[in-house]
Parts: C-alpha cells; structure tokens; sequence
C-alpha cells in the first residue's frame, strides 16, 4: 500500500514507519520538524516538511489507500497552560486531514490516540469500555478527534482505527526517544546515567502498590508499531475501531530505576519527592481486545528489555 504518515520524523512515528518499510509498504512522511527529526526518517521514505493541515489536501490529491496520523501536540502540563495550540493543533488539523481524505477517496486511517482519554479509572486494567474522562486538554483533544473519527467512518464508509496506549519506551533499531523537553520516566532516568541529570525524582513513595511508587504501563515501541502495521492492514470499511494496547502488566517507578541502574551500571541517585496532583497509584491498559481481533501479542514485554533497547538508542546517539 501507499501511505502518508504524518508525524513521521518523530519517536513513535519514525518507528512504525520504519516497520511500514520493512513490511513493503510504499511511505511518504509529512512532518513539520518542530519536534521530530529529519535524519530520524527511514530510508526509501520521502519527507514532507510541511504543517499538515496545509498539505494535506494536496498530498493526499496524489493517491493513498491510508493514513497513519501521529503529528499531535503531546505535553500535559502545556495543554493545560496553552490550550488554543492543543485545540487547534490535534483537533482543527485532524479535521481539515478528514476532510482532505473524504474529497479524495482516501479508504483507511489509523489514529494515534492515548489512553490518557480515560483519566483516572475506575477499574485496572483499563477496558476499551472504560468511561472516557480525560483530566487535562490534551487527553481531551485526543478524544474529540476520536469522536470525529466515529462520525466520519460511519457517514463516509473511512475504515478507520484508533489505538490507546500510555508510556512508550525502548527503541526500534535507530529510531528512539529524544526530545527537547523530556516528560518519560525510562528517558530522564538515563539521563542521570548520561550526566545530564543529578538525580531522579520519585513522586511519592506511599502509594497503595507493592513498594509504595506509582505502577505504569510501558510499552515496548517495536511492539507498538506492529499494532499500527496490524490496524491498517485490517482497517473495516465504515467502522471505527478502538483498540487499548498494553504490555499486560505494569511496572513501578522503583522497579524502572532499578531496571535502568542494572542495563546502564550507574548507580542512578533518586530523591523522593512530594507526590503530584492528580497522579493515579495505577495506570495500566487492558489489550484483550487487541490480542483478539487484530491478532496483536507484544513480544517484548520485560523492563529489561525495554529499557537496554532505550539504553543502547542513548548511547549511540
């Protein structure tokens, strides 16, 4: 197939592009760089730089059976302090990407959507039937575009499929995490091992978990972009599917740190710090649905694993 996948010179982007590639997939990548990477877009894949609400149109007026959309603005803590970019830049964009997908006949889509759609559940794991209240802006441009998603598959016959998940990690080969402003936990804590942190903070230790730190769900990218190849693969026409996707398990901020001091031989200090507002003692996702009916099983589910791939990704850098 030929796909246009925007967002595609980022982290999860540049990954499942990479895997598109690999599967025999024909892809055009369209991003506006301002926070991927140009050498972060793999080989035989042609770059767009360009935003793509302007393009988009006039791309997809090229011919394309699908699309997966990743370009998303994605820091919390700014979709609370900026949320016009966050409305306009998840939302407008993806509808002006509908559009321009309508008026050329363009059949499949795959939304990058998240998890955080949820907000704090009320029960772990998270099912796909899970009431859908997001506690901050960027949560809830990610859900309005799901909605539109809904709207546009039903009325229009898009085969389209959203996938939620939370914490990204590890690496696909070349194609991993950095970013300007780091937010991940598996990123900064190595950046303890690299010298550019002092220490890490632990948000609390007296949490209702096993050893008193907050439990997340980490997702190993390679594995997340499987689901992606898997999604548009077998995209329904008319239907929009939706689609959790987790490792199975969680693994506390102590078990992260631990894992990161045994990949990188650092001792990797940690403070302790006073617990953040809003932060769940759990969060992690079902993907039952997932395993079911696209026939997705994450391979590379150990923090070990997740963090020596994210480990091996730092150093070469």
């Amino acid at each position: 197939m030929k796909l246009l996948v925007t967002g595609g010179a980022g982290y999860v982007g540049s990954a499942c592009s990479a895997r598109l590639v690999e599967a025999g997939h024909e892809v055009v990548v369209v991003d506006d760089l301002s926070t991927g990477h140009a050498d972060a877009v793999p080989e035989g894949c042609r770059l767009v730089q360009a935003d793509v609400a302007d393009v988009a149109n006039t791309l997809l007026g090229e011919g394309f059976d699908g699309v997966l959309h990743y370009a998303a603005k994605s820091l919390v803590g700014e979709s609370m302090q900026d949320p016009a970019k966050y409305w306009h830049g998840n939302v407008v964009t993806s509808l002006r990407l509908l559009d321009a997908m309508r008026e050329h006949g363009t059949p499949r889509l795959v939304f990058s959507s998240t998890a955080a759609v949820y907000g704090e559940p009320d029960e772990v794991p998270i099912p796909e039937t899970a009431p859908t209240r997001p506690t901050n802006t960027y949560g809830a441009t990610k859900l309005a575009v799901d909605h539109m998603i809904t709207s546009y598959a039903a009325a229009h016959g898009l085969a389209a499929t959203s996938l939620r998940y939370f914490n990204v990690a590890g690496a696909h080969g070349r194609y991993g995490e950095r970013h300007a402003i780091e937010t991940h936990l598996i990123p900064i804590v190595l950046q303890v091992a690299t010298g550019q942190r002092d220490q890490v903070q632990i948000y609390g230790e007296d949490w209702d978990t096993e050893d008193g730190t907050c439990v997340r769900d980490y997702i190993h990218v390679t594995d997340l972009a499987d689901a992606h190849l898997l999604a548009i693969e077998n995209a329904t026409p008319g239907q929009h599917a939706i689609y959790n996707l987790g490792n199975g398990t969680g693994f506390s901020v102590r078990q992260v740190i631990e894992a990161c001091r045994t990949a990188t031989g650092h001792k990797i200090p940690a403070q302790t710090a006073p617990r953040r507002a809003g932060d769940p003692a759990v969060l992690v996702a079902s993907s039952d649905r997932a395993r079911t009916e696209l026939g997705w099983k994450p391979e590379r589910t150990d923090i070990a694993t997740i963090v020596e791939d994210a480990w091996d990704f730092t150093r070469s850098r």
